[in-house]
C-alpha cells in the first residue's frame, strides 16, 4: 500500500524548500530514536561526529582523469532492469542511495541522502530523515515523493532481486516532505531496514515509468557525484564530476570521488584488454589471471617502477570460483552424479601446472571466514536448525570431517575414478567399453561446458580430458563476454564457471542467489536451480538472527546444505587481490576490510593524464 498523504509531497516539498520553509526540526538536530548510522549486528564502529571513513584520505586532491578497463560491452546505462549489457558503476558514482556502506565493517549503513535513521528493536519498520541540501545534478530537491517514486517503480519494473526485496514492504509513506517510513507488517526481516537504506533514489521528474524497462543510452538523472557526459555505444562512457556535487563534504564521502572524470573503457577480448594496460591505455587492472600476474608483468614500466602492483588481503569470505551444474537439466538432477563429477576434478595437477600453486579450495561457500562450515563440526544451535533436514546432510558434512577430493597431481588418479564410477553405477550409469550410458536407455552421459576466457577454457578442457578417462564426453564451447553473460542469465547451459563473492554479513541477496523462487526467475544468480526448502529455512534464520553468534551459526548451516547438495564444483579460492595501477594514480595507505576501493584513489598532482 502506497500513501501519499492528503496532498501531492513533491509539489509541497518544492514549494517548502525553494521558500527556504523548511521546519527546524526536519533541518536541525536528530528525534529520540534517530540514528546516523545502523548495523547489521551490533553498533555501528563510527560515532555520529565522524570526521571520514578510516581507510580514505581527507587530504586527497582533487583533479585528474580515471580510466578503467573494462571486458565485454554494454547496450544501456540503465543497471536496475534486467534487459540489456548496463554500466554498473552507474549506481553509486552517478545514482545514490539512502546510506551508504562503511566498508571497514561487516554490514553498516551510514547517513547519504538520508541524514539519520529510525527503527525499533524487532525492526518492524525503518524512518529514513533525508538530508533537506540533498539535491538531483539538475538541481532539483530530493524529497519523499522520490523514495516512494524509487521504492514503487523497482519492485514493480526493477531487477529481480529489488521486487523480491521491496516486495516486502507492507506500508510506505511520508509523514512530511523529508521523511519516509516502511512499515513490515511483522515479518521477520532484520536485514530489510539496511536493504531498504541501499535503495537507489531515481527523480520522479526525470523517469518516465513507462520506458524505464527499456534500455537506453541516455544517462539517468542523480544525485551522485558524477553526471555522464560522453557515451561511445559499446566503447566507451564517461563521467564528470558535478561541482555542485551537495554531498562533497560529508563525512563518509570526505577523501572519496577524487578524480574530476573517469572514463569507462570496453575490451572484447582479454589478451587485447591486457596488452592496452601494458601500453597505459587505461589506469588499473585487477588481475584475476594468476599466470599472467606471476610472469605476464615483465615489461619496461613494471621493471622501472612506473607500474605498481598491490597484493591485498581483504578480510572478507574468500572469492570462490566454480563448475556449476544447472540442475534444471535431467542428467544433473541426481545428486550422486553431481558428486561422482566433482571427485573427477583434479585440482592438484590444475593448480601446479596452470596456477603456480597460487590457489587453494575450500568445500563451501565462505571460504577463509568465520561462516564457512567446511572442516568444522556443526554445533548445537546449527544442529537445531538443520534437525528437519537431517537426512540430507551427510554425516561427513555435519562432523566437519568432509573434505574435497586431493588427486596425487598426476593427472591420472586412479583411486578418484574409481569412486567416481562406483557413484555412477549406484545412479544407474555403466561402462560400455569406453563409453558410460544409462544403464536402462543406453544414452551416453556428455554435457557441455561454457567457457569465455583463457583461463576457463584452459580448466574446463583439463577437466575434460579426466572425465573422458571415465566415458563420459564434454564438448567445450568458448563464447564472447555478452553471449556468455546473455546464456548465463536465461540458464542455457548445462555447465559454466561462475563465482560468488560473499560478505561477512550474507542476508537478503542469498534468497537471490540459490532460494527456490530465484531458481524459476531469468537474471537471478541462482544459476544452478536450487529447489530446496532446507536453504529457503536457513536463509530465514539467519535474516531472523539478532545476535552474532546465532546469525554465524545460521550461515554455516546453510553452507552444510549447500555442500551436501553438490551444486557446483569448488574450482579455486582467490584469497589476495592482485591490483596493479600505473603510479599515476595513487590511493591512501590503509585498506578498507573489503579491499580496494578506486573510489578513495586520486591523481597525482605532478603526474601527466593520460
Amino acid at each position: 500500500m502506497l500513501a501519499f498523504g492528503r496532498i501531492r509531497l513533491g509539489i509541497l516539498a518544492s514549494v517548502v524548500l525553494a521558500l527556504g520553509l523548511v521546519p527546524m526540526a526536519l533541518a536541525g538536530r536528530a528525534r529520540a530514536g534517530e540514528s546516523h548510522a545502523i548495523s547489521m549486528h551490533g553498533a555501528p564502529a563510527l560515532p555520529a561526529d565522524f570526521a571520514h571513513m578510516p581507510y580514505a584520505n581527507p587530504d586527497a586532491p582533487k583533479g585528474g582523469r580515471l580510466v578503467w578497463g573494462l571486458l565485454g560491452t554494454f547496450d544501456s546505462l540503465n543497471p536496475f532492469i534486467v534487459r540489456g549489457l548496463a554500466l554498473q558503476q552507474i549506481r553509486g558514482f552517478v545514482v545514490e542511495s539512502l546510506m551508504s556502506r562503511g566498508n571497514d565493517e561487516a554490514f553498516t549503513l551510514y547517513g547519504l541522502l538520508a541524514r539519520s535513521v529510525e527503527t525499533d528493536d524487532v525492526r518492524s519498520y525503518v524512518t529514513f530523515h533525508l538530508d533537506p541540501r540533498a539535491r538531483f545534478s539538475d538541481g532539483k530537491p530530493v524529497v519523499a515523493d522520490d523514495v516512494l517514486f524509487s521504492w514503487a517503480l523497482l519492485r514493480d519494473r526493477g531487477r529481480p532481486n529489488h521486487r523480491q526485496y521491496y516486495a516486502k514492504v507492507a506500508k510506505a509513506e511520508a509523514p512530511d516532505p523529508l521523511t519516509v517510513r516502511f512499515d513490515f507488517g511483522g515479518a521477520p526481516d532484520r536485514e530489510l531496514p539496511l536493504i531498504l537504506g541501499l535503495m537507489p533514489i531515481l527523480p520522479r521528474h526525470a523517469v518516465d515509468p513507462e520506458t524505464f524497462e527499456e534500455t537506453t543510452m541516455t544517462g539517468p538523472v542523480g544525485s551522485g557525484p558524477y553526471r555522464v557526459t560522453a557515451v561511445r555505444p559499446g566503447a566507451s562512457v564517461t563521467l564528470t564530476r558535478n561541482p555542485d556535487y551537495w554531498g562533497r563534504d560529508l563525512p563518509a564521502n570526505r577523501g572519496l570521488w577524487n578524480f574530476d572524470e573517469i572514463r569507462f573503457d570496453y575490451y572484447r577480448e582479454s589478451n587485447g584488454q591486457f596488452e592496452a594496460f601494458k601500453r597505459g591505455l587505461y589506469d588499473f587492472r585487477n588481475e584475476a589471471e594468476p599466470l599472467r600476474w606471476h610472469d605476464g608483468y615483465d615489461f619496461p614500466a613494471a621493471r622501472s617502477g612506473e607500474l605498481i602492483r598491490d597484493t591485498i588481503k581483504p578480510g572478507m569470505p574468500q572469492p570462490s570460483e566454480y563448475l556449476v551444474f544447472n540442475t534444471r537439466r535431467p542428467l544433473f538432477s541426481d545428486v550422486r552424479v553431481r558428486r561422482a563429477l566433482t571427485l573427477l576434478f583434479d585440482f592438484e595437477w590444475i593448480n601446479r601446472n596452470y596456477f603456480f600453486g597460487l590457489y587453494t579450495r575450500a568445500g563451501g561457500f565462505f571460504a577463509g571466514s568465520e561462516l564457512s562450515a567446511y572442516g568444522r563440526a556443526a554445533d548445537a544451535r546449527e544442529r537445531e536448525l538443520l534437525k528437519p533436514y537431517l537426512a540430507h546432510i551427510p554425516p561427513d558434512i555435519l562432523d566437519g570431517s568432509f573434505r574435497l577430493p586431493m588427486s596425487d597431481g598426476s593427472g591420472r588418479d586412479r583411486a578418484a575414478l574409481r569412486a567416481a564410477l562406483a557413484l555412477l553405477s549406484e545412479a544407474g550409469y555403466v561402462l560400455d567399453g569406453t563409453v558410460l550410458r544409462q544403464r536402462a536407455t543406453k544414452t551416453p552421459l556428455t554435457f557441455e561446458i561454457l567457457v569465455t576466457t583463457r583461463d576457463q577454457e584452459r580448466i574446463a578442457l583439463a577437466y575434460a580430458r579426466d572425465l573422458k578417462r571415465a566415458g563420459i564426453e564434454a564438448s567445450v564451447r568458448a563464447v564472447d563476454p555478452v553471449q556468455f553473460d546473455q546464456r548465463r542469465l536465461g540458464y542455457e547451459f548445462d555447465m559454466l564457471q561462475n563465482r560468488w563473492d560473499q560478505s561477512l554479513s550474507p542476508g537478503n541477496e542469498q534468497s537471490f542467489y540459490w532460494g527456490s523462487q530465484a531458481a524459476d526467475i531469468s537474471g537471478t544468480r541462482n544459476y544452478m536451480g536450487a529447489k530446496d526448502p532446507a536453504i529457503d529455512a536457513l536463509i530465514a534464520a539467519l535474516l531472523e538472527a539478532r545476535e552474532r553468534p546465532e546469525f554465524v551459526s545460521a550461515v554455516r548451516a546453510l553452507d552444510r546444505t549447500l555442500m551436501s547438495g553438490f551444486y557446483a564444483i569448488p574450482l579455486f579460492n582467490v584469497a589476495e587481490q592482485w591490483i596493479a595501477r600505473w603510479n599515476r594514480v595513487e590511493r591512501p595507505s590503509t585498506i578498507a576490510l573489503t579491499g580496494y576501493l578506486p573510489e578513495t584513489w586520486w591523481h597525482r598532482p605532478d603526474a601527466q593524464t593520460k
